[in-house]
Protein backbone atom coordinates (compact mmCIF):
# COMPACT_ATOMS: atom_id res chain seq x y z
CA UNK A 1 0.00 0.00 0.00
CA UNK A 2 3.06 2.63 1.10
CA UNK A 3 4.92 3.07 -2.14
CA UNK A 4 8.43 3.43 -0.49
CA UNK A 5 9.57 1.60 2.50
CA UNK A 6 12.40 2.23 4.29
CA UNK A 7 14.97 -0.94 4.33
CA UNK A 8 13.72 -1.95 8.42
CA UNK A 9 10.15 -1.80 7.08
CA UNK A 10 10.54 -4.02 4.36
CA UNK A 11 12.17 -6.49 6.08
CA UNK A 12 9.31 -6.69 8.48
CA UNK A 13 7.06 -6.88 5.66
CA UNK A 14 8.72 -9.85 4.54
CA UNK A 15 9.73 -11.53 7.44
CA UNK A 16 5.92 -11.30 8.13
CA UNK A 17 5.04 -12.56 4.76
CA UNK A 18 7.36 -15.71 5.52
CA UNK A 19 5.64 -16.33 8.76
CA UNK A 20 2.22 -16.55 7.10
CA UNK A 21 2.91 -18.54 4.33
CA UNK A 22 5.09 -21.24 7.27
CA UNK A 23 2.49 -21.18 9.79
CA UNK A 24 -0.98 -20.43 8.11
CA UNK A 25 -0.98 -19.95 4.26
CA UNK A 26 -4.55 -19.78 2.78
CA UNK A 27 -4.40 -23.70 2.35
CA UNK A 28 -4.53 -23.96 6.40
CA UNK A 29 -6.87 -20.76 6.46
CA UNK A 30 -9.58 -23.03 4.44
CA UNK A 31 -9.37 -26.05 6.83
CA UNK A 32 -10.15 -23.27 9.51
CA UNK A 33 -12.81 -22.50 7.44
CA UNK A 34 -13.84 -25.96 6.68
CA UNK A 35 -13.65 -26.74 10.63
CA UNK A 36 -11.16 -29.05 9.66
CA UNK A 37 -8.38 -27.60 12.25
CA UNK A 38 -7.04 -25.24 14.93
CA UNK A 39 -3.99 -22.81 14.66
CA UNK A 40 -1.37 -24.31 16.62
CA UNK A 41 -1.22 -23.59 19.91
CA UNK A 42 2.02 -21.08 20.25
CA UNK A 43 0.87 -19.07 16.95
CA UNK A 44 0.27 -16.35 19.15
CA UNK A 45 3.52 -16.51 20.93
CA UNK A 46 5.71 -17.20 17.36
CA UNK A 47 3.37 -14.10 16.13
CA UNK A 48 4.32 -12.06 19.03
CA UNK A 49 8.06 -13.12 18.57
CA UNK A 50 7.99 -10.51 15.50
CA UNK A 51 6.48 -7.51 17.05
CA UNK A 52 2.96 -8.27 15.65
CA UNK A 53 1.40 -6.76 19.14
CA UNK A 54 4.51 -4.38 20.21
CA UNK A 55 4.83 -1.86 17.49
CA UNK A 56 2.86 0.62 19.39
CA UNK A 57 4.23 -0.05 22.56
CA UNK A 58 7.17 2.03 23.97
CA UNK A 59 10.23 0.20 24.61
CA UNK A 60 10.23 0.08 28.60
CA UNK A 61 6.64 -1.73 28.05
CA UNK A 62 8.57 -4.60 26.19
CA UNK A 63 7.40 -3.07 22.87
CA UNK A 64 9.51 -0.89 19.92
CA UNK A 65 8.67 0.02 16.62
CA UNK A 66 10.86 -1.10 14.00
CA UNK A 67 11.58 2.25 11.84
CA UNK A 68 10.13 4.48 14.98
CA UNK A 69 6.60 5.17 13.27
CA UNK A 70 4.86 2.67 14.97
CA UNK A 71 1.44 3.01 13.03
CA UNK A 72 3.00 2.21 9.59
CA UNK A 73 4.99 -0.46 11.17
CA UNK A 74 1.82 -2.02 12.42
CA UNK A 75 0.16 -0.70 9.03
CA UNK A 76 2.28 -3.30 6.76
CA UNK A 77 1.67 -6.31 9.33
CA UNK A 78 -2.13 -5.84 8.73
CA UNK A 79 -2.26 -5.57 5.29
CA UNK A 80 -0.15 -8.57 4.72
CA UNK A 81 -2.46 -10.42 7.00
CA UNK A 82 -5.02 -9.13 4.88
CA UNK A 83 -3.65 -10.98 1.54
CA UNK A 84 -3.77 -13.69 3.57
CA UNK A 85 -7.16 -13.60 5.51
CA UNK A 86 -5.21 -14.27 8.79
CA UNK A 87 -7.34 -15.27 11.61
CA UNK A 88 -6.74 -15.21 15.35
CA UNK A 89 -6.06 -11.82 17.29
CA UNK A 90 -4.50 -8.54 15.91
CA UNK A 91 -6.53 -5.33 15.48
CA UNK A 92 -7.95 -5.34 18.92
CA UNK A 93 -4.68 -6.75 20.64
CA UNK A 94 -3.14 -3.66 19.23
CA UNK A 95 -5.52 -1.02 20.13
CA UNK A 96 -5.53 -2.76 24.05
CA UNK A 97 -1.84 -2.46 23.76
CA UNK A 98 -1.83 1.12 22.49
CA UNK A 99 -4.72 2.13 25.06
CA UNK A 100 -2.72 0.43 28.21
CA UNK A 101 0.73 2.16 27.10
CA UNK A 102 -1.00 5.64 26.91
CA UNK A 103 -3.33 5.71 30.32
CA UNK A 104 -2.89 2.06 31.63
CA UNK A 105 -1.63 2.59 35.70
CA UNK A 106 1.55 1.59 36.56
CA UNK A 107 0.54 -2.08 37.29
CA UNK A 108 -1.37 -2.76 34.61
CA UNK A 109 1.66 -1.46 32.10
CA UNK A 110 3.97 -3.69 34.04
CA UNK A 111 1.64 -6.96 34.26
CA UNK A 112 -1.38 -7.08 31.49
CA UNK A 113 1.13 -4.91 28.49
CA UNK A 114 4.18 -7.15 28.71
CA UNK A 115 2.08 -9.96 28.32
CA UNK A 116 -0.03 -8.93 24.98
CA UNK A 117 3.25 -7.69 23.72
CA UNK A 118 4.88 -11.28 23.88
CA UNK A 119 1.30 -12.86 22.94
CA UNK A 120 0.57 -14.96 26.44
CA UNK A 121 -2.52 -13.59 26.90
CA UNK A 122 -5.63 -12.48 24.36
CA UNK A 123 -6.97 -8.69 24.95
CA UNK A 124 -9.53 -7.61 23.11
CA UNK A 125 -11.62 -4.49 22.56
CA UNK A 126 -15.28 -4.29 24.57
CA UNK A 127 -16.77 -1.45 22.57
CA UNK A 128 -20.20 -0.97 21.26
CA UNK A 129 -20.16 2.69 20.40
CA UNK A 130 -21.08 2.07 16.17
CA UNK A 131 -23.42 -0.60 16.45
CA UNK A 132 -25.81 1.93 15.05
CA UNK A 133 -28.73 1.13 17.15
CA UNK A 134 -30.77 3.29 19.45
CA UNK A 135 -28.73 3.99 21.79
CA UNK A 136 -24.50 4.56 21.56
CA UNK A 137 -23.94 3.40 24.71
CA UNK A 138 -24.56 -0.03 25.20
CA UNK A 139 -22.35 -0.67 28.32
CA UNK A 140 -23.63 1.61 31.33
CA UNK A 141 -21.18 1.97 35.00
CA UNK A 142 -22.32 2.65 38.41
CA UNK A 143 -20.14 4.08 40.61
CA UNK A 144 -19.70 2.83 44.10
CA UNK A 145 -18.26 3.59 47.09
CA UNK A 146 -14.71 1.19 46.61
CA UNK A 147 -15.72 -0.22 43.04
CA UNK A 148 -17.75 0.17 39.92
CA UNK A 149 -20.51 -1.73 38.56
CA UNK A 150 -20.69 -2.30 34.67
CA UNK A 151 -24.01 -3.45 32.89
CA UNK A 152 -24.85 -4.13 29.09
CA UNK A 153 -23.69 -5.78 25.90
CA UNK A 154 -21.19 -5.09 23.55
CA UNK A 155 -23.17 -6.84 20.19
CA UNK A 156 -19.93 -7.58 18.61
CA UNK A 157 -16.06 -8.42 20.03
CA UNK A 158 -13.32 -9.71 18.15
CA UNK A 159 -12.25 -13.00 19.77
CA UNK A 160 -14.29 -12.66 22.92
CA UNK A 161 -14.51 -15.84 23.88
CA UNK A 162 -11.10 -16.40 24.05
CA UNK A 163 -10.68 -13.62 25.37
CA UNK A 164 -8.29 -13.56 29.09
CA UNK A 165 -8.26 -9.47 29.18
CA UNK A 166 -11.32 -6.93 28.15
CA UNK A 167 -10.63 -3.31 27.47
CA UNK A 168 -14.63 -2.10 28.34
CA UNK A 169 -15.41 0.90 26.99
CA UNK A 170 -18.86 2.98 28.24
CA UNK A 171 -20.71 5.90 26.96
CA UNK A 172 -20.21 4.89 23.46
CA UNK A 173 -18.33 6.68 20.97
CA UNK A 174 -17.72 9.79 23.06
CA UNK A 175 -16.43 7.43 25.70
CA UNK A 176 -17.25 8.21 29.29
CA UNK A 177 -14.99 5.76 31.09
CA UNK A 178 -12.48 2.72 30.49
CA UNK A 179 -12.19 -0.63 32.38
CA UNK A 180 -9.26 -3.46 32.09
CA UNK A 181 -11.42 -6.50 33.35
CA UNK A 182 -10.02 -10.03 33.05
CA UNK A 183 -12.08 -12.36 31.16
CA UNK A 184 -13.48 -14.70 34.18
CA UNK A 185 -14.71 -11.78 35.78
CA UNK A 186 -18.05 -12.90 37.26
CA UNK A 187 -21.11 -12.27 35.51
CA UNK A 188 -19.55 -11.74 32.16
CA UNK A 189 -20.58 -13.86 29.21
CA UNK A 190 -19.04 -14.64 26.08
CA UNK A 191 -21.46 -16.05 23.09
CA UNK A 192 -19.95 -16.87 19.99
CA UNK A 193 -21.63 -15.36 16.83
CA UNK A 194 -22.25 -17.35 13.64
CA UNK A 195 -20.96 -14.94 11.33
CA UNK A 196 -20.42 -14.21 7.67
CA UNK A 197 -16.82 -14.35 8.08
CA UNK A 198 -15.86 -18.63 8.52
CA UNK A 199 -12.42 -17.19 9.04
CA UNK A 200 -12.67 -14.92 12.05
CA UNK A 201 -14.02 -15.16 15.49
CA UNK A 202 -16.83 -12.88 16.81
CA UNK A 203 -18.34 -12.65 19.84
CA UNK A 204 -21.27 -11.07 21.84
CA UNK A 205 -20.52 -9.83 25.51
CA UNK A 206 -22.92 -9.76 28.20
CA UNK A 207 -21.91 -7.76 30.75
CA UNK A 208 -24.20 -8.41 34.01
CA UNK A 209 -23.67 -6.56 37.23
CA UNK A 210 -19.67 -6.96 36.63
CA UNK A 211 -18.07 -5.49 39.38
CA UNK A 212 -14.61 -4.11 39.31
CA UNK A 213 -12.12 -2.31 41.47
CA UNK A 214 -10.65 1.28 40.73
CA UNK A 215 -7.68 0.19 40.06
CA UNK A 216 -9.23 -1.04 36.97
CA UNK A 217 -9.62 1.79 35.47
CA UNK A 218 -7.65 2.79 32.23
CA UNK A 219 -7.37 7.18 32.15
CA UNK A 220 -9.27 9.10 34.15
CA UNK A 221 -13.32 7.74 34.98
CA UNK A 222 -15.67 9.92 32.38
CA UNK A 223 -13.05 11.78 30.82
CA UNK A 224 -12.14 8.99 28.36
CA UNK A 225 -13.46 10.47 25.06
CA UNK A 226 -10.39 11.63 23.38
CA UNK A 227 -7.98 8.31 24.01
CA UNK A 228 -11.60 6.05 22.49
CA UNK A 229 -11.58 8.82 19.45
CA UNK A 230 -7.88 7.46 19.00
CA UNK A 231 -8.63 3.77 19.61
CA UNK A 232 -11.31 3.75 16.93
CA UNK A 233 -9.28 5.90 14.38
CA UNK A 234 -6.59 2.57 14.89
CA UNK A 235 -9.46 0.14 14.94
CA UNK A 236 -10.85 1.24 11.82
CA UNK A 237 -7.37 1.78 10.30
CA UNK A 238 -6.10 -1.25 10.63
CA UNK A 239 -9.23 -3.00 9.21
CA UNK A 240 -9.13 -0.84 6.43
CA UNK A 241 -5.46 -1.54 5.86
CA UNK A 242 -6.79 -5.24 5.62
CA UNK A 243 -9.53 -5.36 3.58
CA UNK A 244 -6.83 -3.35 1.00
CA UNK A 245 -4.37 -6.54 1.57
CA UNK A 246 -7.30 -8.60 0.79
CA UNK A 247 -8.77 -6.46 -1.93
CA UNK A 248 -5.05 -6.71 -3.90
CA UNK A 249 -5.03 -10.36 -3.41
CA UNK A 250 -8.45 -11.23 -4.59
CA UNK A 251 -7.61 -8.46 -7.78
CA UNK A 252 -4.39 -10.18 -8.47
CA UNK A 253 -6.06 -13.53 -8.42
CA UNK A 254 -9.34 -12.70 -10.94
CA UNK A 255 -6.45 -10.68 -13.16
CA UNK A 256 -4.75 -13.82 -13.40
CA UNK A 257 -7.59 -15.89 -13.89
CA UNK A 258 -8.35 -13.94 -16.95
CA UNK A 259 -5.58 -13.94 -18.38
CA UNK A 260 -5.20 -17.70 -18.10
CA UNK A 261 -8.99 -18.46 -18.94
CA UNK A 262 -9.47 -19.25 -22.60
CA UNK A 263 -12.58 -18.63 -24.45
CA UNK A 264 -13.24 -19.30 -27.86
CA UNK A 265 -9.97 -19.20 -28.46
CA UNK A 266 -9.25 -15.65 -26.45
CA UNK A 267 -8.13 -15.04 -23.20
CA UNK A 268 -11.42 -13.70 -21.52
CA UNK A 269 -9.67 -10.85 -20.35
CA UNK A 270 -8.94 -9.60 -24.33
CA UNK A 271 -13.17 -9.31 -24.19
CA UNK A 272 -14.34 -5.61 -24.13
CA UNK A 273 -16.68 -6.30 -21.31
CA UNK A 274 -14.80 -8.05 -19.10
CA UNK A 275 -11.41 -5.67 -19.77
CA UNK A 276 -13.98 -2.73 -19.17
CA UNK A 277 -14.83 -4.31 -15.95
CA UNK A 278 -11.28 -5.15 -14.74
CA UNK A 279 -10.61 -1.69 -15.50
CA UNK A 280 -12.50 -0.12 -13.50
CA UNK A 281 -12.15 -2.60 -10.60
CA UNK A 282 -8.45 -1.48 -10.74
CA UNK A 283 -9.47 2.38 -11.14
CA UNK A 284 -11.43 1.73 -7.45
CA UNK A 285 -8.88 -0.54 -5.52
CA UNK A 286 -6.10 1.98 -6.37
CA UNK A 287 -8.20 4.84 -5.26
CA UNK A 288 -8.78 2.51 -2.19
CA UNK A 289 -5.10 2.23 -1.55
CA UNK A 290 -4.73 5.89 -2.04
CA UNK A 291 -6.77 7.04 0.90
CA UNK A 292 -5.98 4.45 3.03
CA UNK A 293 -2.62 4.91 2.48
CA UNK A 294 -3.53 8.96 3.81
CA UNK A 295 -5.47 7.78 6.79
CA UNK A 296 -2.24 5.59 8.03
CA UNK A 297 0.01 9.24 7.50
CA UNK A 298 -2.59 11.20 9.17
CA UNK A 299 -2.77 8.83 12.31
CA UNK A 300 0.93 8.42 12.37
CA UNK A 301 1.58 12.52 12.43
CA UNK A 302 -1.59 12.91 14.52
CA UNK A 303 -2.62 15.14 11.69
CA UNK A 304 -5.91 17.60 13.07
CA UNK A 305 -7.94 16.11 10.38
CA UNK A 306 -7.28 12.23 11.53
CA UNK A 307 -10.81 11.47 12.65
CA UNK A 308 -12.26 12.69 9.32
CA UNK A 309 -9.68 11.06 6.73
CA UNK A 310 -10.08 7.77 9.27
CA UNK A 311 -13.97 7.89 8.74
CA UNK A 312 -13.87 8.83 4.56
CA UNK A 313 -11.21 5.69 4.34
CA UNK A 314 -13.37 3.67 5.95
CA UNK A 315 -16.62 4.23 4.03
CA UNK A 316 -14.98 4.45 0.87
CA UNK A 317 -13.02 1.11 0.93
CA UNK A 318 -16.43 -0.69 3.11
CA UNK A 319 -18.57 0.40 0.12
CA UNK A 320 -16.07 0.05 -2.93
CA UNK A 321 -14.78 -3.19 -1.45
CA UNK A 322 -17.99 -4.89 -1.76
CA UNK A 323 -18.06 -4.16 -4.86
CA UNK A 324 -14.83 -4.89 -6.08
CA UNK A 325 -15.71 -8.23 -5.08
CA UNK A 326 -18.90 -8.76 -6.18
CA UNK A 327 -17.21 -7.75 -9.74
CA UNK A 328 -14.44 -10.47 -9.83
CA UNK A 329 -17.46 -13.18 -9.08
CA UNK A 330 -18.45 -11.62 -12.53
CA UNK A 331 -15.03 -12.46 -13.51
CA UNK A 332 -14.68 -16.16 -12.06
CA UNK A 333 -18.32 -17.09 -13.47
CA UNK A 334 -19.75 -20.19 -11.96
CA UNK A 335 -16.43 -21.45 -10.57
CA UNK A 336 -16.40 -18.68 -8.13
CA UNK A 337 -19.54 -19.33 -6.88
CA UNK A 338 -18.37 -22.75 -5.48
CA UNK A 339 -17.72 -23.52 -1.72
CA UNK A 340 -14.44 -25.21 -3.41
CA UNK A 341 -13.10 -21.55 -4.31
CA UNK A 342 -11.32 -19.66 -2.20
CA UNK A 343 -13.16 -16.12 -3.72
CA UNK A 344 -16.16 -15.91 -1.06
CA UNK A 345 -13.71 -16.63 1.98
CA UNK A 346 -12.17 -13.19 0.35
CA UNK A 347 -15.97 -11.74 -0.24
CA UNK A 348 -16.49 -12.57 3.65
CA UNK A 349 -13.53 -10.87 5.33
CA UNK A 350 -13.92 -7.77 3.02
CA UNK A 351 -17.84 -7.61 3.67
CA UNK A 352 -17.47 -8.16 7.50
CA UNK A 353 -14.50 -5.39 7.59
CA UNK A 354 -16.90 -3.29 5.87
CA UNK A 355 -19.50 -3.61 9.74
CA UNK A 356 -16.63 -4.04 12.07
CA UNK A 357 -16.41 -0.41 13.72
CA UNK A 358 -18.78 1.14 12.39
CA UNK A 359 -20.93 0.42 8.70
CA UNK A 360 -20.12 3.12 6.00
CA UNK A 361 -23.16 5.21 6.31
CA UNK A 362 -22.49 5.30 10.04
CA UNK A 363 -19.06 6.74 9.27
CA UNK A 364 -20.68 9.05 6.67
CA UNK A 365 -22.64 10.05 9.67
CA UNK A 366 -19.64 10.81 12.22
CA UNK A 367 -17.67 13.00 9.39
CA UNK A 368 -21.20 14.74 9.74
CA UNK A 369 -20.63 15.19 13.83
CA UNK A 370 -17.55 15.83 13.30
CA UNK A 371 -18.28 18.97 11.41
CA UNK A 372 -21.10 19.77 13.79
CA UNK A 373 -23.75 19.11 11.31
Amino acid sequence: MELELTSDQELLRQTTERFIAAACPLSMVRQLADGAGALPTDHLRRAAELGWFALLVPEQHGGGSVSGEGVRDVAIVAEERGRVLQPGPFVSMNVVAAALAEAGSAAQQASVLPAICRGEVVATWAFDGTSGGTSDAAIAVTERAECFELSGRAAVVQDGAEADWFLVTTGGWEGGSQFLVAGDTPGITARTLGGHDVTQRLSSVLFEHVVVPRSSLVGAHRDSGEMVERQLRLACLLTIVETVGALDALFEMTRRYAIDRIAFGRPIGSFQAVKHQLADMSLSLESGKAIASDAVRAVQEGDAEAGQIVSMAKWWVGDTGIDIAQGCFQVFGGIGFTWEHDLHLFLRRITTNSILFGQPDWHRERICRLNGL
